[in-house]
């Protein structure tokens, strides 16, 4: 009886999960290797290695590394620092740090469009403050950084996670027995920490790799993301589902890749032995 009953109460999700998942899924494996008259065809998944869709997917590439490293830079500090704060601090410190996330996805990249601006607020306060002002809008560099701030959230919690759980009396038996800051933080609070930050790099790293919307927003279009490049191909004029699938199942594989890498760095989170 008890089994029929988890079964029930599983129904609803089984059914949420075939219908915005699954049947998707499936629908874009069809068509990722098949063309318009249905025959069974590689080229949509091999269309990748186009220099047409090659090079968006290379910048897109390099800009998500870009990204991911900066979250990572700025995120690994800042969790040392919370860290170090009593438990009830860190709560609301953190709470801090996430407050913008309820924020719309939306208006927090219109937010950056309003400081980004040539006549925005950034260059508002640089000549105030006598300085020349930087033209940002609508290059690389904008997309870089609204993407890491709408990320760095993701980048953050994990390793934060991850530092909580280390023993504060292994930091200070090691402090007892002579090791500097250094040592300490190469050969116990990395390793310790480190599927926490594996974990933060795949959940900043995936996303922004498909990343569009910031692109659009922040680029002015003059950025071309492999992202702008699938969102096209389902929705611009000369619409193409086939040519779109197979661009999204060659970035699913590396989705795959990068949680297979979490996965096999995750299974020593319980056992992480010290270098």
């Amino acid at each position: 009886m008890g089994k029929l009953n988890s079964r029930l109460l599983a129904g609803p999700y089984i059914i949420w999960m075939a219908l915005f998942t699954v049947i998707p899924l499936c629908l874009v494996v069809y068509n990722a290797f098949t063309n318009t008259g249905g025959t069974f065809t590689l080229e949509n998944v091999a269309s990748i290695f186009d220099p047409v869709n090659s090079k968006p997917l290379w910048l897109s590439f390099k800009m998500s590394l870009v990204v991911t490293a900066v979250c990572f830079l700025l995120s690994f500090p800042l969790a040392m620092v919370l860290w170090k704060y009593s438990k009830n601090k860190n709560s609301l410190i953190v709470m801090v740090f996430i407050l913008p996330m309820w924020m719309n996805f939306m208006l927090r990249t219109l937010a950056w469009r309003l400081i980004l601006l040539n006549n925005g607020f950034l260059n508002h306060a640089l000549v105030l403050a006598g300085l020349n002002p930087v033209y940002l809008m609508n290059t690389k560099a904008a997309i870089i950084l609204g993407t890491a701030y709408d990320y760095f959230p993701f980048m953050l919690l994990p390793i934060y996670n991850a530092l909580v759980k280390i023993d504060k009396d292994i930091i200070n038996a090691a402090k007892d027995l002579g090791a500097t800051g250094f040592v300490i933080l190469k050969r116990i609070i990395l390793p310790l920490s480190l599927p926490g930050i594996v974990s933060g790099i795949t959940m900043v790293f995936v996303p922004s790799i498909s990343e569009f919307v910031i692109a659009d927003m922040l680029g002015g279009g003059k950025v071309y993301l492999i992202g702008n490049v699938i969102e096209q191909a389902f929705n611009s004029g000369y619409a193409d589902i086939h040519l779109g699938s197979g661009l999204s199942l060659s970035l699913m594989g590396i989705i795959v890749i990068s949680m297979l890498v979490y996965r096999f760095f995750d299974k020593g989170e319980e056992g992480s032995g010290i270098w």
